[in-house]
């Protein structure tokens, strides 16, 4: 075993029982399990400074109260990060504590959207830096830079880069500026768990900024159901979420784009003729 886990295996004082066994959904990290005299744990390596960024959001998501359960972490070091197995029931499901723990994550909010460093949503780096208007915040730290990103590797065209920088500097025709709620970051289905103990959520890239942007996500790539967004809203969503659910689903799907490549560019440009549409 690795001599540095093995380090940091033992300021947790865990001892392992097996060798570590190779867990799916690692697409950017290495993600295992492994047995030890205190039970199983979770075991990623990364970039020391990665999974600095991870535990540290971690930290800031558990300390918000909200209700959804969070995965201890144990021990961290030398581009190794152990964290506690969760307990996943199969075919079990909770929309609405789903809906109702995210509802107290949002109610978290502060004065600057952004976060106190960067971090990376996948393997892709964060910006964060701190801004008092969340439609700057959206353009200049998200919107923009994943264009300019996706451009540099030939993956997104003149034209409709354009077009999204077009929309991203109308944003203040129309999304008014809000508090900055405490986010997950990167809460697709995938960072989902339904444990006993209630809906669990995993693999944060936390800042403060709309709370849609969460939303969003989960709503990518499926549906987290009525029952869910009934919790979440207290009643019927917003008359503004349609729009908002296209715009902050921007930034993902560039960011998929960067990431695996081309076959996103059609859904990218289905949002985008979709805004122009229906902004002013």
């Amino acid at each position: 075993m690795d001599a540095e886990l093995q380090a940091c295996l033992e300021t947790a004082g865990l001892r392992p029982k097996g060798g570590l066994e190779p867990l799916a959904g690692g697409d950017i990290a290495a993600v295992y399990r492994l047995a030890t005299n205190c039970g199983d744990v979770v075991v990623k390596q990364d970039a020391a400074e990665r999974l600095a960024a991870e535990a540290e959001g971690l930290a800031a998501l558990a300390a918000a109260d909200s209700g959804l359960v969070l995965p201890e972490v144990l021990a961290a070091g030398g581009g190794w990060l152990v964290m506690e197995a969760l307990e996943v029931v199969p075919g079990s499901r909770d929309p609405g504590a789903l809906g109702e723990g995210l509802r107290r994550l949002h109610a978290v909010t502060g004065s600057a959207h952004g976060w106190s460093h960067d971090n990376a949503c996948g393997g892709t780096p964060q910006p964060n830096a701190p801004h008092p208007d969340g439609r700057v915040f959206q353009r200049e730290r998200r919107l923009l830079p994943m264009v300019q990103a996706c451009q540099a590797r030939g993956l997104l065209d003149t034209r409709l880069g354009g077009r999204i920088e077009a929309l991203a500097h109308g944003l203040e025709a129309w999304l008014p500026d809000t508090p900055a709620s405490l986010v997950h970051g990167d809460l697709w289905s995938g960072n989902v768990l339904f444990t006993p103990r209630g809906p669990a959520v995993i693999d944060p890239a936390v800042y403060r900024h709309y709370p849609e942007v969460d939303l969003a996500m989960l709503t990518l790539f499926g549906s987290p159901g009525e029952v869910f967004m009934a919790a979440y809203w207290g009643g019927a969503a917003p008359v503004d979420w349609p729009r908002r659910e296209r715009l902050f689903q921007l930034y993902p799907l560039l960011n998929h784009l960067l990431l695996f490549g081309g076959a996103y560019r059609e859904a990218i440009e289905r949002s985008v003729s979709w805004l122009e549409v229906e902004t002013p």
